[in-house]
């Protein structure tokens, strides 16, 4: 449009008076100046068209990442970490993927506990946000808990921890620079007050990347369409695409789609990748559980997850016994059982076997395939069983099953973790309000993707 506007200003034929070119100018300059500045403060648009980013993984015990009420403890944990830096001049950051968080935040009071921080005063582009901004008042309503105003009346976020741990701090917002591109304004919790309880692996990481469908979300805000991951099941590196991902070199995705309940629940997470889950399988045999048990109720008990954040799957307590007890009769006269009442690992997980040391291959395992509304994942070899770290009786190995049972940990839903989403393509695509699957070899996809993994 100014373009052509130009062009016909400066033809020769032209009768305009030297004072009509001099405000057409001076319109032209005004409105450009307003778009830059519009740009400036929402280049979230600007985003490009697709971002990749390498994934690695970091052993993070309990307590570490900001979690609602209806997030899993772990006393054992794997979390799908990038790198990038914010700010200007950019500082280093290393982020927590987490599919079921809303607030990325970033550590920034240095301490002898936590050094690995970002230094808001060391960045020429950082802002603070005051508790009369929108982004206070509209944008924090999916938060657990209520965003609040400080005595310097800036937006105020405090971030609760299953393990009763919890993160202080304000909103804000800098630059981040993602891949070759760099994002302005992009709104975070920049928090200064952390209690945890292990203080020495928190320090691994910088922060959290908040992933899920809430307006304050970093892939929300960033305003991409879709989002994929894919987690090598070898190595556990992988890679995070933020974009169109154009998997025409691999099988075609299955998708199911989101549940969306618009009225407010309380046991019903609105901006969670909530799925449905139609059934469980065993050796491709259908297991004898009621479609019902797999539906939310009134209270919005029983919804599905997909989480990045959690580590195993947890299914709930009718469900998991179906599982266990199938599970149990397949593998009875091929492993032994750990009979020990008195260990549950992860406190949820309470079918657990010996296996000896010597013994490097674990026998043929059934595979457990979850069966969702037009797409299924299906779970097989040692990722079905894990092998516990540092759990040992006489000369053998504890290795468990790797789904728990969530009404142990007092939690009302079905969570599907990132353990078996290994060597799955997983794509989110907000735009049609759905979620993507493919089996596929990760390690080869991020070749594809120019990542070495």
């Amino acid at each position: 449009m100014f373009h052509s506007i130009m062009e016909s200003s400066c033809t020769p034929c032209t009768s305009y008076t030297n004072s009509y070119l001099k405000s057409l100018f001076l319109l032209w300059h005004t409105v450009l100046t307003l778009l830059l500045i519009m740009e400036s403060q929402h280049c979230l648009s600007s985003s490009p068209k697709m971002v990749i980013l390498p994934l690695k993984t970091q052993v993070i015990p309990s307590g570490l990442v900001p979690r609602s009420p209806n997030k899993l403890p772990f006393h054992h944990n794997v979390s799908l970490t990038v790198s990038l830096t914010v700010g200007t001049p950019p500082q280093n950051v290393s982020m927590v993927i987490d599919t079921g968080s809303e607030l990325s935040w970033l550590h920034c009071n240095k301490t002898l506990s936590y050094p690995t921080t970002f230094d808001p005063n060391r960045s020429t582009s950082y802002q603070t946000i005051p508790c009369s901004s929108p982004i206070c008042t509209n944008r924090t309503q999916d938060f657990p808990i209520p965003a609040s105003c400080d005595s310097n009346n800036l937006c105020h976020a405090t971030l609760s921890y299953a393990d009763a741990s919890s993160s202080d701090g304000n909103l804000a917002s800098d630059v981040f620079h993602i891949g070759s591109s760099d994002i302005s304004g992009l709104v975070f919790g920049c928090m200064d007050s952390v209690f945890s309880s292990n203080t020495d692996e928190d320090s691994k990481n910088t922060g959290l990347m908040g992933m899920n469908r809430g307006s304050l979300s970093f892939v929300s805000q960033l305003g991409f369409p879709k989002f994929s991951y894919c987690i090598s099941g070898t190595d556990f590196s992988g890679l995070l695409l933020l974009g169109e991902s154009n998997l025409t070199w691999s099988v075609p995705l299955n998708y199911t789609p989101l549940i969306q309940i618009s009225a407010p629940l309380p046991y019903f997470d609105r901006v969670a990748y909530t799925v449905q889950l139609e059934g469980i399988k065993v050796l491709d045999r259908l297991l004898p559980i009621p479609r019902s048990t797999f539906e939310p109720d009134h209270t919005g008990a029983g919804q599905t997850m997909v989480d990045s954040g959690t580590q195993f799957t947890f299914l709930l307590g009718p469900a998991y016994t179906a599982l266990r007890t199938a599970f149990l009769n397949q593998t009875g006269s091929v492993l032994k059982v750990l009979e020990d009442p008195d260990f549950v690992f992860q406190g949820a997980m309470d079918l657990c076997y010996l296996v000896p040391l010597s013994q490097r291959v674990l026998p043929q395992l059934p595979t457990v395939t979850l069966v969702f509304h037009g797409a299924e994942m299906t779970v097989s070899g040692d990722k079905v069983l894990y092998r516990v770290p540092g759990e040992l009786r006489g000369n053998d190995s504890v290795h468990c099953l790797s789904f728990g049972n969530s009404d142990l940990l007092g939690v009302e839903a079905y969570v599907i973790g990132h353990h078996h989403q290994q060597n799955v393509w997983m794509e989110f695509d907000l735009e049609k309000s759905r979620i993507g699957l493919a089996q596929v070899r990760c390690d080869l996809a991020g070749q594809r993707y120019g990542v070495a993994l």
